[in-house]
């Protein structure tokens, strides 16, 4: 029985965890790195066909991101989520396949015109996407699963994302049982739409992150309508616009639900009526998926508004750009607006376009309400960049840079203390994951120092041996010499290869099956083998 640490280990991007117990093979979370890498992960232990299950903690595509890698390398076991997670997979994995492949196909139409014959190929496909979109487990919040003999899992509503969890993991093996916490990303208090973090009560190891465990936000909940309101009035006085990057999932909604107040208690003197485009097919969607999972994903204050037939996210002079037309349309309108598009970090998606058409003019506003990962577009302009380049242009930043500071989704330090001091007994070890490199240390240490607690900040390969307690495999930092991107899975001979992989996995399990079926089951492997050998 043991736990091994692959990834967002002294990072903060890339979540996963891997689980040997009961004879079966379990990740919790698969996600894609962003941004800068500093430390190299190490691979799988096992073939990804050989995985049994995974258990996922919410949908954003730092911890969900690689799902469909690892179904084009074989996996075809079962994904654990709730069900608002379910829903929010099944439309960004196939967003993110859909700029995996589009990405490939723009750098092999640039390969041409430079003589290049080395072809791009995308991480993943959409039929990836589709297939582990189907491989989906939806679980209700606070409902025991039995997963399989030995191993039982339950999901605590933690308040980061619509559909967020900590996990908890109950392990027997041999008559011992063991039980994991996996805490996801904990969510920020008080925010609009979603519920405070949920507190779990037990647990022999804990597994939790440090996004912000070195920093605290404001003791007073930041006014963001009165400060919104103030940037829109400045910046359609001067006759421009005001542009957000902004996550489709989860931020976006929340702006919403804040432009409705302001639209509504008509806020903006002299601007009352101005549009709101959201700019985001993938927005627009994940916003149907939030009223439908709203009985059981909202807060209070926001189901007042729901029990009063009030759309808490919807209001008048809203538009929803959806084809590449109407988002071309934006920015030949010459009426101060608001435009929110994706993606939140400025990496990729429809805001680069908007960027392109907005930062150069001093009357506008680039709004930020998120984190900027080190190494992203957004970092840059918020740091201070004069110039950026966009679509191999370069661009003059003129514009308003602005933060709406203190918005977060994650929990800040105090936060996190408060969420591992709800255990009634201090767990046995406490793994801090999910940080920056010197947060992680410093948050470990506070965690023993201040309160007493058994904790130790992982990197990436260090294995722990869950029955006894004890280290397996501690290991040191390797520093990234390149940004490296994750293997591809297409090409026909990857495809080939996973198909074996996923072969042998079934070898491998089928120990204990009725002599008269392995026999037909070999039979059936021989022929393939002298089909292709003739």
């Amino acid at each position: 029985m043991k736990l091994i640490f692959i990834g967002a280990d002294h990072e903060v991007t890339g979540s996963c965890h891997y689980l040997e117990a009961a004879g079966k093979r379990i990740l919790v979370d698969y996600g894609m790195e962003q941004g800068v890498n500093v430390f190299e992960n190490v691979p799988l232990p096992v073939d990804e066909a050989r995985i049994d299950y995974v258990f996922l903690t919410h949908a954003h595509i730092d911890h969900s991101g690689l799902l469909p890698l690892l179904y084009a390398k074989g996996f075809r076991g079962q994904v654990y989520a709730t069900d608002a997670t379910a829903d929010l997979c099944s439309i960004m994995l196939r967003d993110c396949a859909h700029i995996q492949m589009m990405e490939a196909e723009w750098k092999n139409r640039k390969a041409k015109r430079s003589a290049s014959v080395e072809a791009a190929e995308p991480l993943y496909t959409m039929e990836d996407a589709e297939g582990v979109i189907k491989r989906l487990v939806p679980c209700r919040y606070g409902r025991e699963v039995e997963v399989c003999p030995g191993v039982k899992i339950r999901f605590t509503d933690i308040g980061h994302l619509l559909g967020s969890a900590s996990i908890e993991v109950w392990l027997t093996e041999e008559g011992h049982t063991k039980k994991l916490v996996f805490s996801g990303d904990i969510g920020n208090k008080n925010q609009p739409l979603l519920k405070d973090p949920g507190l779990t009560e037990e647990a022999d190891y804990v597994v939790m992150e440090s996004t912000y465990g070195d920093r605290l936000h404001s003791k007073e909940r930041p006014d963001y309508v009165k400060e919104l309101a103030a940037i829109l009035k400045e910046t359609f006085q001067k006759g421009g616009n005001v542009v957000i990057p902004s996550f489709a999932v989860g931020r976006t909604q929340e702006m919403l639900y804040f432009l409705r107040k302001i639209k509504v208690d008509r806020l903006v003197e002299g601007f009352e009526d101005f549009p709101v485009y959201v700019d985001s097919p993938l927005a627009v969607e994940a916003t149907g998926i939030f009223q439908e999972n709203r009985f059981e994903c909202f807060d209070e204050e926001a189901m007042e508004l729901v029990r009063a037939h009030i759309n808490p996210i919807a209001f008048a002079g809203l538009k929803l750009a959806i084809t590449s037309e109407e988002s071309k349309e934006i920015n030949f309108n010459d009426t101060p607006k608001v435009i929110i598009s994706a993606s939140g970090m400025c990496e990729a998606g429809r805001i680069r376009h908007h960027l392109k058409h907005n930062l150069w003019r001093p009357e506008c506003t680039i709004l930020f309400v998120g984190y900027q990962a080190v190494g992203t577009l957004g970092r840059s302009i918020i740091e201070g960049a004069k110039e950026v380049r966009l679509f191999g242009e370069p661009i003059q930043i003129r514009a308003q840079i602005k933060q709406l500071a203190g918005m977060s989704g994650h929990a800040d330090k105090d936060g996190l203390i408060q969420w591992i001091s709800g255990f009634r007994e201090k767990p046995k070890k406490v793994f801090v994951v999910h940080g920056e490199d010197g947060v992680c240390t410093s948050f470990a240490e506070c965690l023993k120092v201040e309160y007493g607690q058994r904790a130790y900040a992982p990197y990436s390969g260090t294995e722990f041996d869950l029955l006894s307690g004890r280290f397996l495999y501690e290991t040191e930092p390797v520093p990234v010499k390149k940004k490296v991107r994750a293997a591809a899975a297409g090409g026909v001979y990857a495809r080939l290869l996973a198909a074996a992989q996923r072969l042998l996995a079934l070898v491998q399990k089928s120990d204990g099956m009725a002599n008269k079926d392995m026999a037909k089951f070999a039979d059936q492997i021989n022929s393939v083998c002298d089909k292709w050998q003739a």
